[in-house]
């Protein structure tokens, strides 16, 4: 049985922010769900978070059938923290130590120290170039792991080593807690330091094994907002690479966004400076044009998205066109080979197979029949203050521009609605509907001049 303690109680003053450190995003995601994913790919049967600082915060973002919280009311070092979630914990699972601010450690990478720790006691370390601020791996003359001395305590010389400690550990959890129980304080931060338990496992004639991590990644955490912007733009590369080996045409990986998930057919090609959030889903030969966001779609085969379109929450068919500057917002189909031209913002609408909303028209709460037309500046009046209405547009309607559709209405297949006109009433099959003031030229007329101001 593997079970998971999380460390998750730090407040991370560094970030100079009163949202808890494991809580801020990562490509649209709190952190901590990267390390809750991780845990679980990695085998966790029950994992364990330890919460401290916004600790109601935590727990609801943590919350899950898997999941079991622990308070650490005050923050004494990441072996106290470990100490107040043991105990929850079956003396004999075999227990691996996260922490929340570490997003990007595989799950084969866990495999990896879980299976290292079976007899003994195992942990992470990487080399890396600049090892400030980490704890130091120190090994013996030949090669044997030593201990583990954190930068504040390390001599001048154990600076040198590069080689860091980066907190991962797993072992027995019975033994863990018996190492826990004696591990002591008496350090410069006046903390109990979890790697001290490696130590006492050396005494006590257990061996230490060390996986030796071959991925920046795995290391990479997160204390200040350099470091969140520095793992988000690195995380961004990783998702970029994936999808070109996918066959995604992307214009340049250093200018593309994946806040959630995304899902591509063949043939799709994505500009610059796109943002996808949420759960969006590219059918085959999609075209994604610069500067666009889209956020929790589907967008079927052929549909070309032009630039600085905005798209949430919207479904749009196969062989459609869409923008550039338009705005989709949610409840929206887009039917099979529709338009939606530049300056549109859509609502909660059904747009039919073929139908047409090309210029500076806003529709809200409505249903267009299929190969129907919108005319420019058209608006639906669907809201009176307090309640919305629909309007509903058979096939192959025409709407004249610059008209008002005032809800609740219906112009049945065939209507046709003449330019500048506010429509109030029904408009059958076939009928020509005109609501506009009749035009009235005066004879004569002189343009006002400006007056010369006096002296």
């Amino acid at each position: 049985m593997l079970e998971v303690i999380i460390l998750a109680a730090g407040q991370g003053s560094r970030m100079q922010s009163r949202l808890p450190k494991v809580l801020h995003l990562l490509s649209g995601r709190p952190l901590i769900h990267y390390t809750l994913d991780a845990a679980r790919a990695a085998g966790a049967n029950q994992i364990h978070v330890v919460v401290g600082c916004g600790a109601d915060a935590v727990e609801a973002a943590v919350q899950a059938p898997d999941v079991q919280c622990h308070l650490q009311a005050q923050q004494k070092g990441t072996g106290h923290a470990v100490q107040q979630a043991i105990g929850a914990c079956h003396p004999d699972s075999t227990l691996l130590v996260l922490f929340g601010d570490v997003p990007l450690v595989s799950d084969r990478t866990l495999q990896t120290v879980v299976a290292a720790a079976e007899g003994g006691i195992a942990m992470l370390s990487a080399v890396v170039e600049d090892p400030s601020g980490y704890g130091r791996v120190v090994r013996d003359g030949q090669g044997e792991f030593s201990a583990v001395v954190e930068h504040k305590d390390a001599s001048m010389v154990q600076h040198q080593l590069r080689e860091i400690n980066t907190g991962v550990l797993a072992s027995r959890a019975s033994s863990l807690a018996d190492w826990l129980s004696r591990i002591q304080n008496n350090n410069a931060q006046s903390e109990y330091y979890l790697p001290d338990v490696l130590a006492l496992a050396k005494a006590d004639g257990i061996a230490v094994s060390v996986v030796v991590s071959d991925s920046a990644l795995d290391t990479l955490g997160v204390n200040t907002p350099q470091q969140l912007e520095y793992l988000e733009r690195q995380h961004q590369q990783v998702l970029a690479e994936r999808l070109m080996a996918a066959g995604v045409f992307v214009a340049d990986r250093a200018r593309l966004d994946i806040r959630g998930s995304l899902g591509c057919g063949r043939d799709v090609s994505i500009d610059i400076n796109v943002v996808f959030e949420g759960q969006v889903v590219l059918g085959d030969e999609v075209t994604i044009g610069a500067h666009c966001v889209i956020r929790n779609a589907t967008i079927e085969a052929g549909v070309q998205v032009r630039p600085f379109t905005h798209i949430d929450g919207a479904t749009i068919k196969a062989g459609a066109e869409i923008g550039p500057y338009a705005r989709l917002r949610p409840g929206t189909e887009i039917g099979e080979q529709a338009k939606v031209g530049n300056f549109v913002e859509i609502k909660n609408v059904s747009l039919g197979t073929g139908a047409k909303a090309n210029h500076l028209t806003y529709l809200g709460d409505a249903t267009v029949g299929a190969w129907s037309n919108v005319g420019a500046g058209t608006i639906t009046c669907n809201y009176d203050g307090a309640n919305k209405y629909r309007t509903e547009l058979g096939e192959g309607v025409f709407i004249g521009s610059n008209s008002t559709l005032v809800a609740p209405l219906s112009v049945a297949s065939g209507g046709f609605v003449a330019a500048g006109s506010t429509i109030t009433d029904d408009v059958a099959s076939d009928q020509l509907a005109v609501a506009r003031g009749r035009q009235s030229n005066v004879d004569g007329w002189q343009r006002p001049a400006k007056t010369k101001d006096k002296a």
